[in-house]
């Protein structure tokens, strides 16, 4: 079996990594096992933020490294947090959900955009880029026990459930971070 750095330290993401991976035969080691430190993300986009983890892993471990930064952009806030998904939240998605809730109340606009690059390093810092949206709308209430992050809120287009409760069998198929994934496994 193949094996592949994921450069992350967030285990919903490796576990998501991993289950997308298996099938291709290639099993997934995280950057944390490595203790290598996660490079500040100095970027402008999505793209440019995998880019620096994929190449700073990828270099750090001499191993090809597979880096994803993703988000959700709001439309009641201007398309924001977007990569500063995190940060937004800061640990506290319930405090982040109700901001946002709040937001597309006032604004009557539920609009929601997830968007995912990843970016597949080599040690020679060759990259490799593929990006992923998922279009849907924010729930009035957070649901379901499923995912990590933003799940709770985020209902893709075409559903009457959000990512949370949808669960991994559907989510690992519909995601921005599938529609990226496909992109990428095209060339195994």
């Amino acid at each position: 079996m193949k094996q592949i750095l994921i450069a992350t330290h967030n285990k919903g993401k490796l576990a998501e990594f991993a289950l997308m991976l298996e099938p291709f035969g290639i099993a997934v080691l995280s950057a944390e096992a490595l203790a290598l430190p996660e490079p500040d993300e100095t970027a402008s986009s999505f793209a440019g933020n995998a880019q620096l983890k994929a190449i700073a892993a990828a270099k750090a471990s001499g191993m090809p490294a597979l880096a994803d930064d993703s988000g959700i952009s709001i439309a009641a806030l201007d398309n924001a947090p977007g990569i500063f998904s995190a940060r937004y939240a800061a640990g506290d998605y319930p405090a982040a959900f109700a901001r946002i809730i709040a937001a597309a109340e006032q604004r009557n606009d539920w609009r929601a955009r997830f968007t995912c690059a990843l970016c597949l390093a080599q040690p020679d810092g060759t990259t490799a880029t593929y990006i992923g949206h998922a279009d849907g709308l924010i729930s009035k209430t957070p649901s379901g026990a499923e995912g990590f992050g933003y799940d709770p809120i985020f209902m893709p287009l075409g559903y009457d459930r959000t990512y949370a409760e949808l669960g991994a069998g559907v989510k690992d198929k519909i995601s921005h971070r599938a529609r990226a994934f496909e992109q990428l496994t095209a060339n195994f």
